[in-house]
This record gives structure tokens, C-alpha cells and sequence, in this order.
């Protein structure tokens, strides 16, 4: 049973582990519990544009979101492009979330790293200004979501898009990044959980769902900042940075750390929902039914 005026907006979901069956069959079972937004990571198998299209051509309601498509993948008329033509064929159903990435997105392409926050800056104002494409049909506006954690990229948000993701911050970080995006932008959290009530079994989970993030520079820059030493960082990281980048318990104290964060002024919570099996495949259904938002679509 859906939860009444769930703070879950969305799922951010990992398809480049899904077959091409059991992705359709993830996103329209999402959609048949009411969920807005599917958001897709973008990772290095499957293209995210095609991956998005694919899905919005199989479903009818819910809105299909690139979480997040890196900037060194694609330069920025071919970026506004892929949103223009997915917003126009899906009836203005496209999201398109955008994010700088690491270095190692650079240097898998031949290319230099850049100045982040002034490269992703220049992209979205040229996606923004003038652009050599000729639609054929008036197209729907792509709201742009740019990932976020630190202030200098938060107020870059705050200028050019339409809001925000973070991941990996506990709630008082979400006040900072409010104060720093304004009271008119959107601020979406990205919150991995697991239900389950067993410290181990949560933990493990954590450190499964955070293991690609917590060798990134970036996060562990950011994690001094919050207090965070080196210490936690090794080893799949001690038990006090899981628990606060990670949110695992029962249904109740999944709900609280999501309400801290709407209270501290997010939108929304984009869910990462893992199974607390760690032999299990295939999505967390139970904690996906438990806060799916019902029939807000």
C-alpha cells in the first residue's frame, strides 16, 4: 500500500543491469504504482538517450530522466538536441538531468579534464542560448536538472537550470544547498536505501550501492568537509560514513531521514532502492511498493 503524500518523486535506477525485457517490465510496474519519474544512470554501457527513448515509447504516464547524463559524453547541441527530439516524441514526458562527472570521463575519451564548475557552466548557457536545430513542431520545454553537492556547482544550478540533484549528503548539507539554490528551483535528493533492520545486512548494502562513488576525489572532497578523514574512506568505509550516506532500517526510519530532508528544503527524494540480499537480483520491490507515491501521475 502506497504511503499518503510520499516524498518519493522517483527511482533512480542502474538499466545497464536490466535486460532490455525486465527494463520495461521495471519502468511499467512504476508506473502502475503511481511514480512520476524513472530517472537511468548513466554508466558506460547502454546509451542513456537511446536507453530513455526506449523506454518512453513503452509507457504512457510516467517521465523518463537521464541521471545523470555526463557532459564529456556529448557536447551541448548534441545534448539539447537529444533533449529537444525525446521531449517532442514523448509528448513533453523527457527530463533531462546533466552533471560534469569525474576525471575519468575525460580520460576515457582523449580529452582534457576541464575546470569543472566554469565547463559546466559554459555547456548548459550554450545549451540555453542559441543553438543551430530547426524543430519541426513546437517542443516542450526540457526542464535540466544539474547534479550538485558542492556550493561553487549548486550556484551554477541556481543561475542557468531549472533545480538540483545531490547524492551521498545527509540533511543539514540539504540546507546548505537550498540556501544556496534559492527558493524557486527545484532540489531533488538522491537517496540510496535498503529495508532492513539488520546493522550488517544494511551496511553491506551501503557499502555495495556506495563502492563506484566512494574512491571519486569529489565525494571524499566533499566528505571533509562534513567531517569525514581518511580513515573512513578505506576499507568500504567505516560504519559512520555508510550510515550517513546511506539510509537502511525499517519503514520508519527510511520515512524519517527522507522527511529530514524535505524539512531541510528538498523537492523530492529520487530513490535508489537495494535488496538487503546481497544474492538477490533484481529490484527492491519491497521498499519500492512501501513508499511508492500512488496514483500522483
Amino acid at each position: 500500500m502506497a504511503i499518503q503524500n510520499s516524498p518519493v518523486r522517483g527511482v533512480m535506477t542502474a538499466a545497464d543491469f536490466m535486460s532490455p525485457t525486465e527494463l520495461l517490465a521495471y519502468a511499467q510496474r512504476l508506473e502502475s504504482l503511481g511514480y512520476p519519474e524513472l530517472w537511468l544512470t548513466d554508466m558506460f554501457g547502454r546509451e542513456i538517450y537511446v536507453t530513455a527513448g526506449f523506454v518512453l515509447a513503452n509507457t504512457s504516464r510516467i517521465k523518463v530522466a537521464t541521471g545523470i547524463a555526463h557532459i564529456y559524453g556529448r557536447d551541448a547541441i548534441a545534448s539539447e538536441q537529444a533533449g529537444r527530439t525525446l521531449s517532442e516524441l514523448s509528448g513533453g514526458r523527457f527530463i533531462q538531468g546533466l552533471g560534469v562527472s569525474h576525471p575519468i570521463a575525460a580520460t576515457m575519451r582523449g580529452v582534457p579534464w576541464e575546470d569543472p564548475v566554469e565547463k559546466t557552466r559554459a555547456y548548459i548557457a550554450a545549451m540555453r542560448g542559441e543553438v543551430p536545430l530547426q524543430p519541426r513542431a513546437a517542443v516542450p520545454k526540457v526542464p535540466i536538472y544539474l547534479a550538485a553537492n558542492g556550493p561553487k556547482m549548486m550556484a551554477v544550478a541556481a543561475e542557468l537550470a531549472d533545480g538540483a540533484n545531490t547524492y551521498m549528503q545527509p540533511p543539514e548539507r540539504t540546507a546548505e544547498a537550498r540556501a544556496t539554490l534559492g527558493p524557486d528551483k527545484a532540489l531533488n535528493v538522491v537517496l540510496p536505501c535498503c529495508l532492513t533492520t539488520d546493522p550488517a545486512l544494511g551496511r553491506a548494502a551501503g557499502r555495495r550501492a556506495l563502492s563506484i562513488s566512494l574512491p571519486l576525489a569529489a565525494y571524499q572532497r566533499r566528505g571533509r568537509a562534513t567531517g569525514f578523514t581518511e580513515e573512513d574512506w578505506s576499507d568500504g568505509g567505516s560504519d559512520r560514513l555508510v550510515d550517513s550516506c546511506f539510509t537502511w532500517g525499517d519503514l520508519d526510519t527510511i520515512m524519517s531521514r527522507m522527511r529530514a530532508h524535505i524539512d531541510a528544503g528538498a523537492t523530492a527524494i529520487e530513490i535508489g532502492a537495494g535488496p538487503a540480499d546481497p544474492d538477490a537480483r533484481g529490484p527492491a520491490w519491497d521498499l519500492l511498493e512501501a513508499v511508492a507515491p500512488g496514483d500522483s501521475v
